[in-house]
């Protein structure tokens, strides 16, 4: 009678696919005795490895493993953030870091909480501080409602928005820079499960 084979060799590996916003590309692979074992595992990795570019490195996506197709893993987007050292980086002495915390629903109803931070050249008084603040989360909602999904994360992990803040809020006040630190997906419609054989 053979042996029952044991820890990592009774393992199959499975290629973890990114969503279709995102190409989908291969994000690595995944060990799993079991493929019902894989749905709802994390799945993390750089923006630079998904679209080639090394500047990128510092975004780290989150994918969540939602079904097991013939080609592999299937994932969705669930969140970034950017890395703790490059964020901790940005903040000097005698300067602001102006935080904001936003729940936007896109055009698709997707509800994605998203925080973007403002680094000042010096040290912003409390009115501006407010005033910039507020901005962040008229532009970070404003564009949510124009844009479905998946535009609306791209928009955000490429740097777009970041770009749409750093250009209104300097006028309010002089700015060094401009990053959205994270993004969580708190809900997402019922419809949008979409079938890895599709």
């Amino acid at each position: 009678m053979p042996r029952k084979k044991e820890g990592w060799k009774a393992k199959n590996w499975y290629n973890v696919i990114a969503p279709e916003m995102f190409g989908h590309v291969s994000v690595g692979e995944t060990p799993a005795d079991e493929p019902e074992k894989l749905i709802g595992r994390v799945m993390e990795t750089t923006l630079g490895d998904l679209i080639n570019d090394w500047s990128k490195q510092n975004t780290k996506m989150l994918f969540e493993i939602y079904d097991i197709g013939g080609d592999g893993a299937h994932t969705m987007f669930i969140g970034h953030k950017m890395a703790h050292d490059y964020m901790r980086s940005l903040v000097k002495r005698r300067t602001s870091k102006i935080d904001a915390n936003i729940l936007a629903t896109t055009q698709n109803g997707y509800k994605v909480r998203v925080k973007p931070s403002c680094f000042t050249v010096r040290r912003a008084r409390h009115p501006q501080i407010k005033t910039i603040r507020q901005m962040m989360h008229d532009i970070v909602t404003s564009r949510a409602k124009k844009l479905d999904f998946a535009a609306f994360i791209q928009e955000i992990v490429l740097g777009k928005i970041a770009s749409d803040i750093y250009k209104e809020a300097k006028e309010i006040y002089p700015l060094r820079r401009v990053e959205i630190g994270k993004t969580e997906v708190v809900y997402r419609p019922n419809e949008v499960v979409v079938q890895a054989t599709e």
